[in-house]
């Protein structure tokens, strides 16, 4: 736990960390449970819509929010923690989360204000925010093709479609990025999804993260209340960081399930090679390394990830200390302590995934098993964010002392 937290304002509190065990105790029933038609979900391509109803009733959304307005407290790496012990349970539903945290963690970074405080209640309500901010086709990398206009009654609509719209499907608000078409102003539209001017549709077609509730959201006239429209530029600093620490909990948490799976395939199996080292598979000292191999890949993910999430800890603190050198520095070591995770991280989850088939015989192959899945999910994550672009980002910074990029955008070339 953090020193900040004895020097907090009552106006202000802080979520600077709680006791993990007791906080994860209440959760990891629900990940057990979770866990158990992860494969079944997995072969159907069926949308964890129940999974996450009981992640809601649990208050899993609120566990950044402030104990005094009735959320968790947790700091920024025990929020990892549990994402990665939900992560073994089932890759896709950190990832359908992912939007919200952000949303939860620009929140914590608001100037206390009573819209502020209602936020904070709507999460330990229950309420989940969706994120959808990519446009695909014909649009060139700056533009905006998403617009939010002045309506009736003070309020705004919201015209446009996005692509990768993660977790909105199952969530009441959407975070949507767009432009005002009153001064031209980057925003965040927060639309509420309960009206029939927002659209949704699971056409996620990737070969891995198949239930993360991904694919188009579509606005037509959408209503969005004045006071959720956000200045973009107001946004949090290490918006980046912690997008990226969600796909790093979820690589460190396939990589706990794979060597679970791997485990308990080499434990059960009876059949043996005439050419293996013993009588069972589990006797054999070969298998035993690989399985090894598999649990030193695993442990030293997941202790690089929980490594990587401090300082974005340390710049939720600074952000109100008041000292901007701090804050920078903190905000710097965000962004590239997530970048060298990610480049080391998402390779070691990828070789542990694979690694699991040279444990096992041809019938690990079967689709039953759906053990391929911790692969492509591994793979699907790690192609966000290109790694070679990270590796740059860190190489320019340890040669030339280059400040990181903290917001970035894709589009069609210029």
């Amino acid at each position: 736990m953090s020193d900040t937290q004895n020097l907090q304002n009552p106006e202000n509190p802080l979520s600077t960390g709680t006791d993990y065990e007791a906080l994860a105790a209440r959760f990891r029933p629900i990940f057990a449970r979770i866990a158990e038609g992860a494969v079944e979900r997995e072969r159907r391509r069926q949308l964890p819509y129940e999974q996450i109803e009981w992640l809601k009733k649990a208050g899993f959304g609120a566990v950044r929010v402030p104990r005094e307005f009735g959320g968790g407290g947790a700091s920024v790496p025990q929020l990892v923690h549990l994402l990665i012990e939900l992560a073994e349970a089932d890759s896709n539903l950190p990832q359908a989360l992912r939007g919200h945290f952000a949303f939860v963690e620009d929140r914590l970074n608001a100037p206390p204000s009573p819209q502020r405080s209602l936020w904070f209640k709507r999460f330990v309500e229950g309420e989940l925010v969706g994120n959808a901010w990519t446009e695909i086709g014909d649009v060139k990398i700056g533009d905006v093709i998403t617009k939010v206009a002045p309506g009736p009654k003070g309020q705004w609509l919201l015209n446009g479609e996005k692509f990768y719209s993660t977790g909105s499907i199952f969530a009441d608000w959407i975070d949507t990025y767009a432009q005002r078409t009153d001064n031209g102003a980057a925003v965040i539209a927060v639309v509420n999804t309960h009206q029939p001017q927002v659209q949704q549709q699971d056409d996620w077609d990737g070969f891995g993260q198949r239930t993360t509730g991904s694919g188009t959201s579509r606005f037509q006239d959408a209503v969005v209340e004045a006071d959720h429209i956000y200045d973009f530029s107001t946004r949090f600093k290490y918006q980046t960081a912690l997008y990226q620490l969600v796909l790093l909990a979820i690589l460190a948490g396939t990589g706990r399930a794979v060597l679970r799976d791997a485990s308990r395939a080499v434990r059960e199996r009876t059949r043996v090679f005439s050419h293996g080292n013993a009588p069972r598979v589990a006797q054999d000292p070969q298998i035993q390394q690989v399985v090894g191999q598999i649990s030193a890949l695993a442990y030293a993910a997941e202790a690089t990830v929980l490594r990587s999430a401090e300082p974005a800890q340390r710049a939720y603190e600074a952000r109100f200390s008041g000292d901007e050198a701090l804050d920078k520095a903190a905000n710097i070591d965000a962004e590239l302590e997530t970048a060298q995770a990610q480049v080391v991280v998402s390779e070691l989850v990828i070789r542990a995934a694979g690694d699991l088939f040279n444990a096992l015989g041809a019938s690990a192959a079967r689709e039953g098993l759906a053990l391929d899945r911790h692969w492509r999910n591994a793979r699907t994550v790690a192609t966000h964010n290109p790694l070679i672009y990270k590796a740059r980002i860190v190489g320019d910074r340890e040669i030339n002392g280059t400040e990181p990029p903290y917001v970035w955008q894709i589009g069609g070339g210029r």
